[in-house]
């Protein structure tokens, strides 16, 4: 299998060509489009293996591919580009289902780092060394095909999510901080922003397994800690 292919939706010439240039040289197949109504019918097409989305694009935006993707059942990673520094654009991007950010102007060495990070961990070795189906009450957590179900429902997490669920699932019980949970699941180290992170991810994985997100009754907050998963776990 050759490098992953990975999709860049950026409407700057300079920046999107400049992306591909660089990524090229790293060892990755780039494929560069400039607006979201291309961006998505490529990925219906293709399924590219990872998605750099701008937020600003000529005809919408990157929070419209974003949630397309999603409510299409499209759960590669993506990895939002902004140059915006408001901290409700990032937000919105991850409760719409973005994997990562990155504020302009960033490193390549940065993008590349998180770029292999998502890669790894929604394709690589993250989700092999352990197998076992784990049943959370009446929620099946399934390592094969990376989702988690309720019965005949998929519950349809993004990659991003069901890491986060099968880390609090192999630390069951254990409270875990923040700092922990990005360093497992990002891949990289913690930081004040991708703490947030961590929260946001937290609200909609709880949005998707709890009967009443508002009382959950599986991820539990320790305060002044972080997070723990309540409930029996039994493997098979």
């Amino acid at each position: 299998m050759g490098q992953p292919q990975i999709l860049v939706i950026e409407d700057d010439p300079a920046v999107g060509e400049s992306l591909q240039a660089g990524l090229l040289r790293e060892g990755f197949g780039v494929v560069l489009l400039s607006s979201a109504r291309a961006g998505m019918a490529y990925i219906e097409k293709n399924a590219p293996r990872l998605v750099l989305l701008d937020i600003r694009l000529p005809d919408g935006s990157g929070f419209d591919v974003c949630r397309a993707m999603r409510q299409q059942g499209f759960h590669q990673p993506v990895i939002m580009l902004t140059a915006r520094h408001d901290e409700i654009d990032k937000v919105l991007g991850l409760e719409l289902g973005a994997d990562d950010y990155v504020t302009k102007p960033f490193s390549l060495r940065e993008l590349v780092s998180r770029i292999r990070a998502q890669l790894r961990r929604a394709y690589g070795d993250y989700a092999a060394p352990d197998s076992a189906i784990a049943i959370v009450g009446d929620l099946i957590l399934d390592p094969a095909t990376g989702q988690a179900r309720r019965g005949d429902d998929n519950l349809g997490l993004t990659p991003t999510e069901f890491r986060l669920l099968a880390y609090l699932v192999r630390n069951r019980g254990q409270a875990l901080t923040r700092d922990q949970i990005v360093e497992a699941v990002w891949g990289y180290a913690a930081d004040l922003e991708s703490e947030k992170s961590v929260n946001v991810h937290i609200r909609r994985l709880r949005e998707k397994i709890e009967t009443d997100p508002s009382r959950p009754e599986i991820i539990l907050t320790v305060p002044g800690i972080g997070y723990r998963l309540a409930g029996d776990i039994t493997t098979s």
